[in-house]
């Protein structure tokens, strides 16, 4: 409760003392003539104009004030595009959804048909927030290296090889052999993400939107937003 974003007792002190020094005056030091006493009385209450504030509960607001500090930092530091602006329509989409992937907020999964480095036309449905976990996302975002899919996403397939791949990831399942095409279902609320370009929604909880960059053929992103079951 003492910590709702800034505490600026903890803040604006270091230590205890340094509180109870703030609300002693000099005319308590002139009559009292002991520091120690001083403290001690505006530590019960008896002096001081401030909140009064025990010693344990300063400690405690102290370590939840530098714990959400240290959180903020480490979030901050997380997200491999903050700092960076982005012309390509695909990476600012990555941007935009990286903090709700992370964070578990939104499972976003992402169609991309392109060619890979051998010229061969390859297609794959990527869990973002699997892919987030997984690799260092910098090289995307600095764009030294494209996001393509891979035999370990959650379904690949190469056009000239016929190599075709599925694999379940921590968010999703692979319902492959379903009549009306490919399923996915996310493993937090149980909802199923379906894929198909000509169903009139992809599910509860769902969206689907398309991306034009001009660095890949196609690509197509499915957000949800994430439900505990009930």
């Amino acid at each position: 409760e003492a910590v709702g974003g800034v505490d600026s007792i903890v803040t604006e002190f270091n230590t205890y003392e340094d509180f109870l020094d703030s609300q002693v005056t000099p005319l308590d030091l002139h009559y009292l003539e002991d520091e120690e006493l001083a403290r001690q009385l505006v530590e019960l209450g008896y002096r001081g104009s401030g909140e009064v504030l025990k010693r344990e509960e300063f400690a405690a607001r102290k370590e939840a004030a530098e714990a959400a500090k240290l959180s903020k930092q480490t979030q901050q530091k997380a997200l491999s595009s903050s700092g960076k602006e982005f012309k390509d329509p695909f990476l600012k989409a990555l941007a935009n959804r990286e903090e709700a992937n992370r964070s578990g907020k939104m499972t976003t999964i992402i169609f991309l048909r392109d060619k890979n480095n051998k010229g061969q036309e390859i297609s794959g449905y990527i869990d973002y927030a699997h892919r987030l976990k997984m690799e260092d996302f910098e090289p995307y975002f600095n764009e030294r290296r494209r996001l393509l899919p891979r035999p370990s996403d959650l379904s690949f397939y190469n056009w000239e090889t016929h190599n075709v791949s599925s694999t379940p990831t921590q968010n999703y399942s692979v319902i492959a052999d379903n009549a009306s095409g490919l399923l996915f279902k996310n493993k937090r609320d149980r909802k199923i993400l379906n894929v198909d370009p000509n169903a009139s929604n992809p599910g509860d909880n769902s969206t689907r939107t398309i991306i034009e960059s001009p660095k890949y053929t196609q690509i197509v992103i499915y957000d949800h937003i994430t439900r505990r079951k009930t």
